[in-house]
């Protein structure tokens, strides 16, 4: 089980079938229902796809400004130079105002910082670099918000800046001829989750103008939709135009870059959604920026050759292998060190190393989230200097977490869910005391817990069909604010268990009543999953059509998969049997045969409970455990699996004063009790009611 608690939506009943009865097939009405719209109107209006973007670029503060500067410096020609990052938003930002600017016949120069040699960012060197080269005035793109002293060096130098950003400001915002975000908290602009592409775009058509706007929307709409998907910002508003747009312009795009890295990555020709987008195209086109080759990925974007596109596009594939191997060391030299941290020292990772790449760390950040429930700071080392990287978790508010701490800091930069910092290897200590306090006072002194959302439990496993899943199509673009549908099937039967992709991967066949399904579970092994053939399990996952040598079929795409949390027929019934005993209620004399239990047909669940429990406390899922009980007792005595005396054995273990037991919702919690001398198992008022004639013959103690 990857996820500790899974939060399983209930929509009502009531709003499904009035989305059905609109003409929502079943699985799309149980998603809108699930996310709270269940009028038909409402749908409509979520599913419906804007072709245009209609908000008005000048709403964003600055822009005539920015507008004004630059076709002033276009008209004059001067030299401009555009300002980047090295991830994909800002390699696509980069790139779609490169393009425009050279179309308009504008003189000018690109600079992408190395992630490692320059960081994150405006730097001194690098504006000192473009003046000399005759720049008169520079733009940022996705970047420069935070860059109050470098943009005051720049102006020292007489060179004009236009910052366009889309990241958290500060108090004080540097003292550019424009600045242009719309987080700034005097913008007026009423959509506030661009991506720094999308601020660029936005930029574009301000220069472009209005007559203008859909055709310069319609070549840039697909840069603009890889960089919002890679960057996870909310897939509602006008990103969800962009991206639905820019997905269904891919194939025909004017960038050939675009098509190279397609047909490298094994998708020309093949349908691109978001999750390509951000799975398989964003990684290849990260990996340059993380391996110091920014770059490489801009030339590729930039370049109208197709023979030069393909030599980039291989290059960059190849750089993706190599970032692979190397997040895989670091992964595995950071967990090495969490597992030697104080328990303290666990509600933020806060790690280091003079090892570990400084592009990839960020990675691997995320992944430690994930594992761990917890934010996670990677701090790459070096003279003495740390930069590091850090992923949220739990809806922590990360900029203002590194806030709390600047005293610690060199400087940081970033929003609520990712941002990066640079601090002094002496302070690392100090940070990681502090942060860690600072995530116990934000969560209330808990703890999160790994959580799955899911959308709902599937209650009509013959509707799910590959028609039923093309439905769900409609709900694209995927992203932050809209993820890919996740369901549940509860109570299925795990019929079939298989390694496949050298051992890589499992495949499972999954059983409902009379339904069968395929299942694929990704980069985890049959140890991992901890599940057997013949279990009762829950299962989550996507659901897919996958296509193989021509055939199409359905298939899950597990998220995780658990032993069963909720009970079979038969199960329920001994439970509700088992608990009519305990609360003193009738049972009849066919009922308390099935109960009646020796002192010797308990022994075997006391010895597999005494071994379990012999660790101290054991905190475990309630019906999962008494499954695992009935068993491992069948197993310890040689008979058949029994689970209602199991449940009983637990029962009397704990009325004789054996064990403690405590059952919060579906989470049980064990431990033993000292006991001096021998605890008379017949004397349980359980097993007291059900004495007849024959009953409890061979009376014994349990020592």
């Amino acid at each position: 089980m990857k996820f500790k608690k899974w939060n399983i939506g209930a929509p009502a009943e009531a709003d499904v079938a009035l989305l059905q009865n609109a003409g929502y097939p079943y699985l799309l009405a149980l998603t809108l229902a699930a996310r709270g719209i269940s009028a038909p109107e409402a749908a409509a209006e979520f599913l419906e796809q804007e072709r245009s973007l209609t908000i008005s670029p000048m709403l964003m503060r600055d822009m005539d400004k920015a507008v004004s500067r630059i076709q002033r410096a276009i008209a004059d020609g001067e030299t401009i130079a555009v300002f980047g990052d090295y991830d994909v938003d800002g390699i696509t930002s980069t790139v779609l105002l490169m393009d425009y600017l050279k179309n308009c016949g504008a003189r000018c120069l690109r600079y992408i910082p190395r992630r490692i040699e320059d960081g994150y960012g405006l730097s001194r060197e690098a504006i000192q670099g473009l003046h000399d080269q005759g720049a008169t005035l520079m733009i940022t793109v996705d970047c420069g918000i935070t860059g109050n002293e470098e943009v005051a060096f720049a102006n020292s130098l007489g060179m004009d800046v236009v910052v366009t950003d889309h990241h958290e400001c500060k108090e004080q915002l540097p003292d550019a001829v424009a600045v242009v975000d719309p987080h700034r908290a005097d913008c007026p602009y009423p959509f506030k989750h661009l991506a720094g592409v999308g601020v660029a775009l936005k930029l574009v058509l301000a220069l472009g103008g209005e007559n203008r706007e859909g055709a310069l929307f319609a070549r840039y709409c697909t840069l603009a939709a890889i960089g919002t998907i890679a960057d996870v910002m909310r897939m509602e508003g006008e990103n969800r135009t962009i991206v639905s747009c820019g997905l269904e312009a891919l194939n025909h795009t004017d960038f050939v870059g675009v098509h190279a890295l397609l047909k490298e990555a094994g998708l020309l020709g093949k349908p691109i959604t978001s999750i390509q987008i951000g799975f398989v195209l964003s990684p290849r086109i990260n990996a340059a920026g993380r391996m110091g080759a920014a770059d490489l990925a801009a030339d590729l974007l930039e370049t109208d050759d197709p023979a030069r596109a393909e030599a980039l596009a291989r290059e960059l594939c190849e750089l993706n292998r190599e970032r692979q191997a190397v997040e895989a060391a670091i992964c595995a030299d950071a967990i090495s060190q969490i597992e030697k941290l104080r328990a303290e020292e666990r509600s933020a990772l806060v790690l280091s190393s003079e090892d570990w790449h400084q592009g990839v760390v960020g990675i691997v950040a995320s992944r430690l989230s994930e594992k761990y429930s917890c934010p996670s700071f990677m701090i790459h080392l070096k003279d003495g200097a740390g930069k590091g990287s850090c992923r949220s978790y739990g809806g922590l508010n990360l900029f203002a977490a590194l806030e709390s701490c600047s005293d610690l800091l060199e400087g940081f930069g970033g929003h609520e869910l990712a941002a990066g910092f640079t601090i002094a290897e002496n302070n690392i200590d100090a940070f990681r005391t502090r942060m860690n306090r600072y995530v116990r006072s934000a969560t209330g002194g808990e703890l999160p817990v790994s959580s799955l959302e899911v959308d709902a439990a599937i209650v009509c496993p013959g509707e799910v069909t590959l028609e039923q899943v093309e439905a769900l199509g409609h709900l694209e673009p995927y992203g932050a604010g809209n993820p890919r549908p996740v369901f549940a099937l509860l109570g299925a039967t795990a019929e079939s268990i298989q390694t496949v992709g050298q051992g890589r991967h499992l495949k499972l066949r999954l059983t409902k009543g009379t339904c069968r399904f395929d299942a694929i579970f990704f980069s985890v092994n049959e140890e991992e999953c901890g599940i057997l053939p013949g279990m009762r399990v829950d299962a989550a996952f996507y659901l897919q059509a996958n296509t193989f040598r021509g055939n199409t079929t359905l298939q899950m795409q597990l998220v995780d998969i658990r032993p069963s949390l909720t009970p079979s027929r038969h199960q329920a019934e001994a439970l509700a049997l088992l608990n009519r005993l305990v609360e003193g209620g009738p049972v009849s004399p066919q009922e308390a045969s099935r109960l009646q239990t020796t002192r010797d047909q308990l022994v075997p669940y006391w010895r597999v409970l005494e071994r379990q429990l012999r660790g101290g406390k054991l905190e475990t899922e309630h019906l999962p455990f008494l499954r695992q009980l009935a068993r491992d007792a069948a197993a310890e005595n040689g008979t058949g699996e029994n689970f209602l005396r199991a449940a009983l054995a637990l029962e009397v273990f704990h009325e004789r004063g054996l064990l403690t037991r405590v059952q919060q919702g579906d989470t049980l919690t064990m431990h033993l009790n000292p006991v001096q001398g021998k605890v008379d198992l017949a004397a349980c008022t359980y097993l007291l009611r059900l004495q007849t004639g024959t009953a409890f013959q061979n009376r014994g103690d349990l020592p």
